[in-house]
């Protein structure tokens, strides 16, 4: 999904081959939307991604993966971070 400038209040949303004029507060909460649900579908195969790894480790054999299961900090734990390295 792509947007141009268009009328005042309007944005251009490219869907697939077509080209549709949408206000822009619509615009904003649809792409604001769509970026949720992938960040949701992301995690999620995260998730499903650490157990299929564990479970191949298992099936070869070998032991557990160190630090695989730790997850990234939040944006507001790296700014805390931030400010606490900035003194």
């Amino acid at each position: 999904m792509a947007s141009a400038a268009g009328p005042a209040g309007a944005a251009t949303v490219c869907f697939g081959n077509m080209f549709i004029e949408l206000p822009k507060a619509r615009t904003r909460e649809m792409v604001q939307k769509d970026q949720q649900q992938l960040d949701e579908e992301i995690n999620s195969l995260r998730k499903e991604l650490r157990v299929k790894v564990n479970r191949l480790f298992e099936a070869q054999g070998k032991a557990e993966l160190k630090g695989f299961n730790l997850n990234p900090m939040t944006p507001e734990e790296m700014k805390l971070i931030n400010r606490i390295l900035e003194g």
